[in-house]
């Protein structure tokens, strides 16, 4: 499905896995209902809704307290005046679009298409939080997505060791 503002993997990636993971419960066939079938032209960008069902602090982290509508392209004309048809985005037919996000079963296939015909795919189960990195130049088909997961603090045990609880003695002579 074409989107007006395709966007670069680092803005449009984490929205569509926290889609995938929250608002549409790991199920791709309803994703790709909404986001393709039920589409009459295409989008002009992706919003926020996609993370409608999505943790709070989860929502902050990827937009920032921002919030912005999905919204479709409509009353799409064609130069003659007539009203535009949808049309089937194919790999000779991508003209000045960037990049392209393929729904797999197992991931997202994201394609530098200026540079590449295919492209690597991040699993579903990959956190939207996730560093990724935009360089077309990065998503090479023979690589491993760019992806850096994010950092988190160490998990703290709620029960301490007897080594760390043991009061020290000092070493006297």
């Amino acid at each position: 499905m074409y989107v007006h503002f395709d966007g670069y993997p680092d803005s449009k990636l984490p929205l569509l896995l926290a889609a995938y993971q929250h608002r549409f419960a790991g199920d791709l066939e309803p994703m790709a209902r909404h986001l393709i079938d039920d589409v009459e032209h295409g989008w002009d960008e992706l919003g926020t809704d996609l993370l409608d069902g999505a943790p709070a602090a989860l929502r902050r982290a990827l937009t920032g307290g921002d919030e912005y509508p999905s919204r479709q392209m409509t009353n799409v004309i064609c130069a003659d005046g007539s009203p535009a048809e949808r049309e089937l985005i194919t790999q000779d037919g991508t003209g000045d679009l960037e990049w392209a996000y393929v729904l797999h079963p197992h991931g997202i296939e994201v394609i530098a298409l200026q540079a590449y015909d295919r492209g690597p795919v991040v699993a579903w189960d990959t956190d939207p939080r996730s560093r990724i990195h935009a360089a077309p130049d990065a998503w090479r088909p023979d690589f491993r997505a760019p992806v850096v997961p994010p950092r988190t603090a160490p998990r703290l045990s709620t029960a301490t060791s007897a080594s760390a609880s043991a009061p020290r003695k000092s070493a006297r002579r």
